[in-house]
């Protein structure tokens, strides 16, 4: 029995993992995307780029010695073993609600897009899948899977600080209920998710050492919050008031700036007349932080109104095109044994790849599944023993409100910020459907609280 159950779940994993490469497998190369290049070149460059982590472009360079494949099989199999223990916590410990769970995500999200591409957004929806198991659900784990899913939880905080942040508001979160909801979250699960994060940031500061010989923070911060004021027409009304008689290089300028966040930092020649972010954050900086002081209201609205733009820009495949020549040309200078396998795939083919089709089933999924989290919460702590899913989708429903937060409000709205973790609300509809079969005597049972 023993035997066949190993199997069982041995064919069960293989089956979900090949799910989760399909895209990349079909393209025959890794799916790539207009960032891929910033990250894989920090080794080579030796220079800090904005929200381009070095500890992800090490992990990049690892790979690339297979043409990448490496990274994409190791995103995958991470995605299986935390969704497997996810299970086990919650006493669905089954091969094939693995296989059906992966399967349905399969077809109804993004989420085998954002395995099979060369991205670390993967990291933020299972980083939070083991954020979750390690602070709340730490007790039901083995002692060395909670040391490889802090572990987990470090890396995927270092490959990207708006991750970082999501989860340091979870962190936040975990505080609170271990202060006043000790049945929930106990000093021990509290304590190993801060543990998690501590070791992410001394990674932060460790990888960029390695690049630049200095310990510093991955630069963005203020000035990816400047360029949110910037599109929203508030930096215009600040050079307007201030100028000419603030000390800005800005205010010589301000008739050219662009409307467009995108435009300004990745397109714009003024930028980099001014000298990109070396020349310009600190006073990208002072105009953010005056401008918050200065306009209040104009802020809190704007910054609203981008936190639910980024609840609904969720759209798979945002910068999965044949025109990201920045990323070519770092693989040709860098990696260019991969060039005759990436220029064969399908997205560097004329016709790229349409996400169309893709889009008319995950959208609407997406938000169907975000509008049922709360009525899976409220439902979870109402009905005898499924206490622990509506914490589950509390936890869910959390990270995705904090990442709206983080990359809306205090960033910059794109589709790619939330398909990168609203799938994570259809996994939360998937396991409450799955709880809805437990045993009646299991199900009554509640876990004990790590």
């Amino acid at each position: 029995m023993l035997r066949r159950d190993r199997v069982r779940w041995a064919l069960a994993s293989l089956l979900s993992f090949l799910l989760l490469i399909a895209p990349a497998i079909w393209n025959r190369f890794p799916l790539l995307q207009y960032d891929t290049g910033g990250y894989l070149a920090r080794w080579y460059e030796g220079t800090l780029v904005i929200s381009r982590a070095v500890v992800y472009g090490l992990i990049l360079n690892a790979g690339a010695w297979l043409n990448f494949w490496p990274v994409i099989a190791l995103q995958a199999a991470l995605t299986i073993w935390v969704f497997a223990l996810v299970l086990r916590a919650h006493r669905l410990n089954r091969p094939l609600i693995l296989l059906g769970v992966t399967a349905a995500l399969t077809l109804l999200t993004t989420l085998p897009w954002l395995t099979s591409i060369l991205l670390t957004d993967i990291f933020c929806g299972i980083g939070v899948l083991a954020f979750y198991l390690v602070v709340v659900r730490g007790d039901a784990l083995a002692r060395w899977e909670r040391i490889a899913l802090v572990i987990l939880v470090a890396v995927s905080a270092a490959t990207h600080s708006a991750t970082l942040a999501v989860l340091l508001a979870l962190l936040a979160a975990g505080a609170i209920a271990c202060l006043f909801y000790r049945s929930r979250v106990s000093a021990v699960g509290f304590g190993r998710g801060f543990v998690a994060l501590a070791l992410g940031t001394v990674m932060v500061f460790a990888a960029n050492y390695l690049i630049v010989r200095q310990l510093t923070w991955t630069p963005g911060g203020f000035a990816l919050s400047f360029g949110r004021m910037l599109q929203d027409g508030i930096v215009k009304k600040y050079l307007d008031e201030h100028c000419p008689g603030a000390a800005l290089q800005l205010c010589a300028y301000k008739s050219q700036l662009p409307q467009d966040a995108d435009v300004w930092f990745w397109g714009s020649a003024l930028f980099d007349k001014l000298g990109r972010f070396r020349g310009l954050n600190d006073e990208m900086e002072e105009i953010a932080l005056d401008s918050v002081a200065d306009y209040p209201a104009l802020e809190a609205e704007t910054a609203l109104r981008a936190m639910v733009r980024q609840l609904i820009d969720m759209h798979t495949g945002e910068g999965v095109v044949n025109t990201i020549w920045h990323t070519y040309g770092i693989m040709k200078d860098y990696t260019p044994w991969v060039l005759p396998q990436m220029h064969a795939a399908r997205q560097q083919q004329k016709d790229g790849i349409s996400f169309k089709a893709v889009n008319t089933v995950d959208w609407p999924i997406g938000l169907l599944s975000m509008a049922l989290l709360p009525v899976i919460v409220i439902v979870g702590w109402r009905r005898k023993g499924l206490t622990d899913i509506g914490d589950m989708a509390l936890v869910i429903m959390g990270a995705i409100l904090a990442n709206a937060i983080v990359c809306g409000a205090f960033a910059n709205p794109h589709d790619r910020y939330g398909a990168r973790v609203v799938w994570l609300s259809t996994f939360a509809v998937l396991v409450a459907l799955a709880a809805l079969r437990r045993p009646a005597e299991s199900a009554a049972r509640q876990l004990p609280r790590a």
